[in-house]
């Protein structure tokens, strides 16, 4: 306890809530709470200034003819849709076999007991990596870009650029697949980092390497990486975000202004417990419909303040403009280019791995277009 105001510490108030079993349905929450401990910031603070911060979701008359995917290709065409934000995690590239983080036994946390760590999420610890960092990467060596082809939700995100109606994707996914699939660099946000450059802990300023040197090092294996630790005076990792460390400063910069101009919000294989990335459905337009295209129900009002309200009622008026689709990403995104008309673009950016196919943009997205 904090003798110096009465508040528990960090630790402490975690440790009571796992005690009430409040992290049992959603264990991500203690990541979430963790995270901003080693950040500095204790849980109680967080959860206030949020509060604080986020306006409370005031009802509105419905946005959508039907709450399902013909109800969303109907919005965007009627309303001229061109400012599209995707949310997107790693289960739109569980078909490229990469896994997912939390389905048990196939997740990439029951994976990596094979590194004896003393919990899963202890691979992306800037502390456990200071001490033995073979873990990560060997991990890296598997994930590098390369090993993995995008799928076909990573397409469909393509579609939607070419298309002319993509504002902006957020990702939290390490992979690159985004842009393996052809989507232009500045139309991606990697919340959490990638391997697209590379940097030597513990530097002020930041001392940067080449991404190649780095990929040299760990193919090599532990001669590789400690020689380039040798020469570097420290260890060298990709530019991943650690629990603990800053996002990048092209997520703090544009999630906002993103999120507030969006005309459509699409959430793509995200369980959404991780923050502050979960916390960009809630700061989405409120006028702007969203969509969930999900194995589950994730991101929900119950869990997340202004979360998705597909739960409740549209005839009684609580649900207004939220859709959930449930199943296969590749699926609920091919369905959705079939009900847009866009399957024959879809499937051929698909089968040609989206080399050399020449999508015509939406109508109403020539306008004032060069």
């Amino acid at each position: 306890m904090d003798d110096s105001d009465g508040m528990p510490t960090a630790e402490e108030f975690i440790e009571a809530l796992a005690a009430n079993g409040v992290f049992d349905s959603n264990p991500g929450l203690r990541e979430t709470l963790e995270q901003l401990a080693r950040a500095g910031i204790h849980p109680l603070q967080a959860l206030s200034r949020s509060r604080a911060e986020e306006p409370t979701e005031q009802p509105r008359e419905r946005v959508l003819e039907s709450f399902d995917l013909e109800g969303i290709a109907r919005y965007i065409a009627e309303k001229a849709v061109r400012n599209v934000v995707v949310m997107c995690g790693a289960g739109i590239s569980t078909s490229a076999g990469i896994p997912d983080f939390r389905t048990p036994g196939t997740g990439l946390y029951d994976n990596l007991q094979r590194f004896d760590l003393p919990r899963p999420e202890a691979i992306f610890d800037l502390d456990f990596f200071r001490r033995r960092p073979g873990a990560f990467y060997e991990l890296c060596r598997e994930m590098w870009p390369g090993n993995y082809s995008p799928t076909p939700c990573h397409y469909f995100i393509r579609l939607l650029h070419e298309k002319g109606l993509l504002l902006r994707c957020y990702t939290q996914n390490i992979d690159s697949l985004e842009c393996l699939a052809g989507l232009p660099r500045e139309k991606l946000v990697a919340a959490h980092g990638n391997f697209d450059a590379a940097h030597v802990i513990d530097t002020e300023p930041e001392v940067e390497v080449p991404i190649a040197e780095l990929k040299s090092a760990i193919d090599r294996g532990e001669e590789g990486w400690q020689a380039l630790r040798a020469s570097k005076g420290n260890l060298v990792k990709p530019k991943i975000v650690f629990f603990g460390e800053e996002l990048p400063e092209r997520f703090l910069s544009l999630h906002k202004s993103d999120l507030q101009s969006c005309d459509l919000l699409i959430v793509l294989g995200t369980s959404l417990v991780v923050q502050p990335f979960a916390g960009l459905v809630s700061k989405a337009n409120f006028a702007a419909p969203r969509l969930l295209i999900n194995r589950e129900p994730a991101g929900t009002y119950s869990r997340l303040r202004n979360g998705f309200r597909f739960e409740l009622s549209a005839d009684e008026g609580q649900n207004w403009r939220d859709v959930f689709h449930c199943g296969d990403c590749d699926d609920g995104c091919r369905r959705l280019a079939d009900v847009l008309g866009w399957r024959a673009d879809f499937d051929a950016l698909v089968e040609a791995k989206g080399a050399g196919v020449a999508i015509r943009k939406a109508p109403w997205a020539l306008e004032g277009s060069p």
